[in-house]
């Protein structure tokens, strides 16, 4: 190991703002079914796909339509 480096020249990190966060979150079965489900024939992991459609969801600034029915 060197005794100093130079850091000069470093730009910041690209990503830092694409960085994930974890946490838990509470899923009804038949919702993770249905990506587990899509994940098979995706090849792509159901979390991933959680997320992307979220990601979609927040792009298209998508409102949730709620209808109550007794």
């Amino acid at each position: 190991m060197r005794e100093e480096y130079d850091f000069s020249q470093s730009v910041p990190n690209p990503y830092v703002k694409k960085l994930k966060k974890q946490m838990t979150i509470l899923l009804e079965e038949d919702v993770v079914d249905y990506f587990k489900e899509l994940s098979e024939q995706t090849q792509i992991p159901y979390q991933t796909l959680i997320n992307l459609y979220l990601k979609d969801c927040v792009k298209s600034q998508r409102k949730l339509s709620l209808e109550w029915v007794n």
